[in-house]
């Protein structure tokens, strides 16, 4: 990822190595930043969550990305604005977050920045234009794909309540349209299982 040894001598000399169990929480919203993730394997899931607990489901990090919102908030001494949990069980580099601004000397560290506010950004448009844009089937098809890409597999493990809490809608409504997924041959239903046919 990085080839600059100055910026590797300063990963090796500050940044640590943190394994954690999926369905791990890491961040929630209003936690204190104290470090910015680096994903070295697995994946993990950002959710935005208002103080209601009402959440919405906002994009993946897999392996060399890390997130804009946790470099966002500590570079304005801000608390964490999203919460992240481990899809599968992963492995991450922790940056403590004074390092963001003191590696920006490195032109390496400053386009990986440029470059994860362009990726995040972009998903982020995806996210708004499917909420504001496209019918509800459009968004669980999209959700339900982003999930089986992240946990690398086609059998998610997951209720109906819980997809309807990250596409802020009504459980009934998800479970007629994953009656209606099932009959057209898209998904296959189980009890809190879902395997994607598409």
């Amino acid at each position: 990822m990085f080839s600059d040894s100055k910026l590797l001598a300063e990963f090796r000399r500050l940044s640590k190595t943190k394994t954690v169990s999926q369905n791990t929480v890491l961040m929630n919203v209003g936690s204190e930043i104290f470090f910015v993730p680096i994903v070295i394997k697995g994946c993990l899931r950002v959710i935005r969550e208002d103080l209601d607990g009402n959440e919405i489901f906002l994009y993946h990090l897999y392996p060399n990305q890390t997130c804009a919102m946790a470099i966002n908030c500590c570079q304005a001494d801000n608390k964490s604005m999203v919460k992240v949990i481990a899809e599968q069980d992963t492995e991450l580099l922790q940056i403590p977050v004074n390092c963001v601004e003191i590696w920006l000397q490195y032109a390496e560290w400053k386009n990986f920045l440029y470059q994860t506010y362009h990726e995040r950004f972009n998903e982020l448009l995806q996210v708004i234009e499917l909420i504001a844009f496209s019918n509800m089937d459009k968004q669980l098809i999209h959700y339900l794909q982003q999930r089986s890409k992240a946990s690398q597999t086609d059998i998610l493990h997951i209720t109906h309540q819980q997809i309807a809490d990250e596409l802020r809608t009504h459980r009934e409504a998800i479970s007629r349209l994953l009656r209606i997924m099932e009959q057209k041959k898209q998904i296959k239903l189980s009890r809190n299982t879902i395997e994607l046919l598409f």
